[in-house]
């Protein structure tokens, strides 16, 4: 095998919560990740030496900066391997939109190599891996759904959401996660989700209540910002979400939906005045591939 392409998923928040913050500056969090069917496609192929990398997104480096590159040539050092690997992103995923679009790709990179060097990697080696490069990547490797503690790389798999239709907006404006929780101030936030129930929830598949009472504290900041997250909101209200939030630092907005018929009213409305706007479902876990 010389090549393979992955469907690289991304995910959305269904809590989040900040719980502490640590002496070197990282935040302790408590949140519910839960993977959707908005995908990019990664394909890599064994070169004879090194690592490179082509994308049809000029908004995301196409060199050794990008996180892909990384996990690749950790992969390389760690395992010594002799050939290289040509890396090509195909994005769907907005970019820096809360959505893990940059994590996802670096977790496809892992499974992707992982598969085509026949490095037995367990799952558990390959988050070990991952944790490295970024508290995300876990996750995306794992899949479905899941309680996020520490910096986010404690895992828990949860029941994910079984045939629950979701609308996403991105505004057109780009939130840095560093300035987000670096405007934080743990004491002065106003509201805190109540996990255990949302998991509670889950576990049930009451996608009601998780859609009543999800909350993302980040959102207090990225919202003061930015006017456009709260009238998104209200607009995914307007068109039927039973319930709405930001998802991450920001700035994608979600809405969730009773059914197929509304969400895809809310989508064709939320269209006429946005452009990147995208229907999903609820992704129950792992990545797929195609061999060649």
């Amino acid at each position: 095998m010389d090549c393979i392409t992955l469907k690289a998923y991304a995910k959305v928040n269904l809590s989040l919560d900040i719980v502490g913050k640590r002496p070197n500056g990282y935040h302790d969090v408590e949140m519910i990740m839960q993977q959707i069917t908005l995908f990019d496609e990664v394909t890599l192929t064994k070169i004879d030496e090194g690592i490179s990398i082509t994308t049809d997104c000029k908004f995301i480096p196409s060199n050794n900066s990008n996180i892909a590159c990384k996990v690749a040539k950790d992969i390389m050092d760690t395992f010594k391997l002799n050939s290289g690997i040509h890396i090509d992103i195909k994005k769907n995923i907005p970019v820096a939109a809360g959505l893990a679009g940059g994590s996802t790709d670096a977790a496809a990179v892992i499974e992707g190599m992982n598969l085509l060097f026949d490095l037995k990697m367990s799952l558990e080696d390959m988050k070990e891996l991952a944790v490295k490069h970024g508290a995300d990547i876990p996750f995306c490797i794992q899949g479905g759904a899941a309680i996020a503690r520490g910096i986010g790389e404690e895992l828990s798999p949860i029941k994910s959401l079984d045939n629950v239709w979701m609308v996403l907006c991105k505004p057109p404006i780009s939130v840095s996660t560093q300035e987000v929780y670096g405007q934080l101030v743990l004491d002065e936030i106003k509201m805190h989700p109540d996990t255990q129930a949302l998991i509670d929830a889950m576990n049930s598949g009451d996608y009601r209540f998780i859609a009543k009472n999800m909350y993302n504290v980040l959102e207090e900041v990225t919202a003061r910002n930015h006017i456009s997250i709260s009238q998104i909101e209200k607009k995914l209200r307007e068109y039927g979400a039973i319930g709405s939030m930001m998802s991450g630092s920001g700035p994608t907005v979600f809405g969730i939906f009773k059914n197929y018929k509304s969400a895809h009213r809310g989508f064709k409305n939320l269209l006429k005045k946005y452009r990147q706007v995208y229907l999903v479902q609820a992704y129950d876990g792992g990545s797929t591939n195609e061999q060649n």
